[in-house]
């Protein structure tokens, strides 16, 4: 049993490296300072980058000034950045490798099904990069850690969207 904890772990390791406990520190304490800001990280996505909300059949074709005050615009803010939040989590624990990969892996098909590529994955990047970069005590530091993580979430998500 223990070759097959290992193996996974091989497995998982070869897509994402985990980060280390300084780099999750960091992560984990910028996103401190935005994850309340559930509605204006999604709009920021949006604005950034429309085709992304066209892939929202809630907001596909609204004008997004309009969307952006709703309760169903606040609901799906929530659950995007819940999802991130809980990925942050995560990381920094070499134990929770496993569970990173099922989360994101499960992300990357559910997501794929609605047709979301891994261009789109790559905009919702930059989106949130630049909303971090805008709201957050930004350094060399803080940008090498939220990009090891990016790396690593958006390698594996990578592997269900191709």
């Amino acid at each position: 049993m223990k070759f097959f904890a290992v193996l996974a772990l091989c497995i998982v390791g070869a897509i994402a490296s985990p980060l280390t406990a300084d780099q999750a520190n960091l992560v984990k304490s910028s996103w401190k300072q935005v994850s309340h800001n559930e509605a204006d990280i999604l709009y920021a996505v949006f604005k950034a980058y429309p085709d992304i909300q066209a892939k929202f059949p809630q907001f596909a074709g609204k004008d997004l000034e309009s969307v952006k005050d709703t309760a169903a615009f606040a609901t799906h803010a929530t659950r995007i950045v819940s999802f991130l939040s809980e990925v942050i989590a995560l990381s920094g624990e070499e134990s929770n490798l496993a569970a990173v990969n099922n989360l994101v892996s499960k992300l990357g098909a559910d997501h794929k099904a609605r047709g979301v590529t891994v261009a789109q994955f790559g905009e919702f990047r930059t989106a949130l990069v630049a909303y971090l970069q805008a709201h957050v005590s930004w350094g060399e530091n803080v940008a090498a850690a939220w990009n090891q993580a990016l790396d690593n979430t958006f390698a594996i998500a990578a592997t269900t969207l191709a």
